[in-house]
């Protein structure tokens, strides 16, 4: 295809601009600050505290440390869950400011040293459990609670297939698609070509899926539903990296949008969309959840 004197093609002339030549990498890499993106501030190549902050710690047996992300509504989610179906827990959830880099304070990589959220610690015990990856927690309150996993050994192993295809799709979805179609400081085509087509499939296994049976594992609602539900159900509502929408045609995905829309309904998940958001409307916002009483007036 024609390029100008750019270096751009003409399909996509004043679209995705690009540099003049490729990039060559180094004999060696150095960290630059100045040509990360939107979140520059804060990456960084290295792991560890920057900062000397304790945790707050509310008054309930689990301690959760969030912002409502995808990944962080996966725990709210099966917390929220847990609560509607009756299980006798509660628990407090503290906001965290990744852009503020709050994930980086001393009491947060103690409980996370990759410095991620969700971060949830366990205190019904005698001594307080740290869990840390989204999984991890969906998966450690699912078997404590014995609830939204699988009564046989190969629905188990379907909904843990499930439940690891999400967590192995993520990269590609957010750090992949998100960051190259929303988040860099240049638009460039090859990297948002590779992430929408990987986008595009993970998409259409989960759409041939869900024309099989009702949700991911079989015919139950697992937390490999949740875990799906929190990244694939913003693209269906349109929500998520700007016009993502309709740049992947999510619309093709009827069985995803099924899906996605009916778990979207269920109350809990409207509670755990809530938890730690700052952003939207003000009723559906709960930046720290301590009690089912902060819901209250919220649109639910």
């Amino acid at each position: 295809m024609r390029c100008d004197k750019r270096g751009v093609t003409a399909k996509h002339k004043g679209i995705l601009p690009m540099t003049d030549q490729a990039y060559t990498p180094p004999e060696v890499w150095t960290h630059d600050a100045e040509n990360g993106g939107k979140f520059a501030n804060i990456n960084a190549p290295t792991a560890g505290s920057r900062e000397s902050r304790e945790l707050p710690v509310g008054d309930h047996p689990f301690q959760l440390y969030s912002l409502a992300t995808p990944n962080g509504v996966k725990a709210n989610m099966i917390l929220e869950e847990l609560i509607e179906a009756g299980h006798p827990l509660d628990y407090d959830a503290w906001l965290i400011n990744i852009g503020e880099g709050e994930q980086f304070t001393s009491g947060f990589v103690d409980i996370n040293p990759n410095s991620k959220i969700p971060a949830l610690v366990d205190r019904t015990g005698k001594n307080p459990i740290r869990v840390f990856e989204s999984g991890a927690i969906m998966l450690h309150l699912a078997e404590k609670f014995g609830a939204f996993l699988s009564d046989t050994p190969a629905g188990r192993a379907e909904m843990l297939s499930w439940l690891f295809w999400q967590i192995g799709s993520a990269p590609s979805i957010g750090g992949g698609f998100g960051h190259f179609y929303a988040y860099a400081p240049e638009k460039y085509e090859y990297p948002i070509n590779r992430y929408a087509m990987e986008t595009k499939r993970l998409f259409d296994v989960a759409d041939k899926r869900l024309a099989e049976t009702d949700y991911l594992a079989g015919n139950d609602y697992t937390i490999a539903d949740m875990a799906a539900f929190a990244w694939l159900a913003p693209f269906v509502e349109g929500t998520i990296y700007n016009d993502a929408h309709t740049f992947l045609s999510i619309r093709e995905y009827k069985n995803v949008a099924r899906w996605a829309n009916a778990i979207a309904l269920r109350p809990a998940v409207k509670r755990a969309r809530m938890v730690n958001k700052t952003w939207g409307e003000e009723n559906e916002q709960v930046p720290n959840r301590h009690s089912a009483a902060d819901f209250a007036g919220k649109s639910l």
